[in-house]
């Protein structure tokens, strides 16, 4: 049982009598934004817990707490109380943790702690935000540490999709919709949550052209359909047994369930395509190259937002129109994943003339 706070102050402009109700005001406040929503729930309801095992309050935490907190994360215990798989929050299997998190994962729950209480704080509903005694310097959550694919690792992708099994037709449809899951997160650099809550009406001609209309994090914006996408959605739709092209108001999920035969189509959630992403590359890394394995082993969906974005820089595609194609809110976001610029500084390093040492006579002598 969590602890109860005291009564709301007077000048507390939220109405919450426990943790969990002014929880809950603050995460209706993202009620617009689906992924943040799901990802705040997931970091508050997780430090709720912890703090009712220890019999505290969000208002009695302290520094040190945060210090032991962070400690726990890396490290949890009991491994039965905390860590279990990763299956539905209704499933009595569940646990707050899958497993330790790394440290970039720490920096982001704290990240997302210290809003909460600074929303409570802004409130009036508590004094003091013991996440923000001390920032932590920013991490570069990039494609500098490697997030990305490179080309030959990529086409080791594409080969594992084309072959995995077909040989009756529930292996067939996993097939398709697996290689129709890459091709719309590669060539349109959209986060996974987008995918699974895209429809097919969201694809639609304008000035001849086709564009996906994304309602995403950083609200609704359109991403050019390329041939090569196009044709993969045709693909996808052809096994569906639909038309080759979506309708203006076509209510047919971007991304589906494969078919159980009991009515119309049913889309994906954003956990299961997370899951289909990981369990195609945990094929590719089973027949990859030992250089290669490490990078498919670690990599997640979010890797195909990486990887679009440097390839695109690398096929000449501006920064400014990438960063559109991302919906990046600035193109220093987007400059990240510039690895050209990284590589012609370092060339043009290679010019610079050598410090004579006395030693060049010698040798020549």
């Amino acid at each position: 049982m969590l602890p109860e706070l005291a009564p709301t102050p007077q000048n507390s402009l939220i109405s919450a009598n426990s943790d969990t109700e002014a929880v809950l005001v603050w995460l209706a406040e993202y009620a617009q934004r689906p992924a943040t929503l799901r990802s705040y729930r997931k970091e508050a309801e997780r430090f709720l817990l912890w703090l009712g095992s220890r019999q505290q309050g969000l208002a009695n935490v302290k520094r040190e707490d945060v210090h032991d907190y962070r400690r726990f994360l890396a490290h949890p215990h009991p491994a039965e109380q905390w860590i279990g798989p990763a299956v539905p929050r209704s499933h009595p299997q569940w646990r707050p943790l899958t497993g330790p998190l790394s440290a970039s994962s720490i920096e982001h729950a704290f990240t997302i702690l210290g809003g909460l209480y600074s929303y409570l704080n802004h409130a009036g509903h508590l004094n003091g935000n013991p996440f923000r005694l001390h920032k932590s310097p920013r991490q570069r959550r990039t494609v500098e540490n490697g997030r990305f694919f490179d080309a030959d690792c990529w086409a080791h992708i594409c080969h594992t999709l084309q072959t995995l099994p077909a040989n009756s037709p529930r292996q067939l449809a996993h097939r398709e919709r697996a290689i129709w899951a890459f091709s719309l997160l590669y060539y349109s650099g959209a986060r996974r949550s987008e995918a699974s809550a895209a429809r097919m009406g969201d694809i639609h001609q304008k000035r001849g052209n086709w564009w996906w209309r994304v309602h995403g994090k950083t609200g609704t914006g359109d991403i050019p359909v390329s041939p090569p996408l196009l044709a993969a959605l045709q693909r996808y739709r052809q096994h569906l047994g639909l038309s080759p092209l979506p309708g203006s108001q076509e209510d047919t999920p971007l991304l589906c369930r494969l078919a159980d035969g009991r009515g119309a189509q049913q889309g994906i959630s954003d956990k299961a395509l997370y899951l289909l992403i990981k369990e195609i590359l945990r094929r590719a890394a089973e027949q990859a190259p030992d250089t290669m394995r490490p990078s498919l082993q670690q990599a997640s969906t979010h890797w195909l937002r990486h990887t679009a974005a440097t390839h695109q820089l690398d096929a000449g595609i501006s920064l400014l129109m990438v960063s559109q194609n991302l919906r990046h809110g600035s193109i220093q976001t987007t400059r990240r994943y510039l690895h050209s610029e990284d590589d012609a500084r370092h060339a043009a390093m290679q010019n610079l003339p050598a410090i004579s040492t006395g030693n060049e006579k010698m040798k020549s002598d």
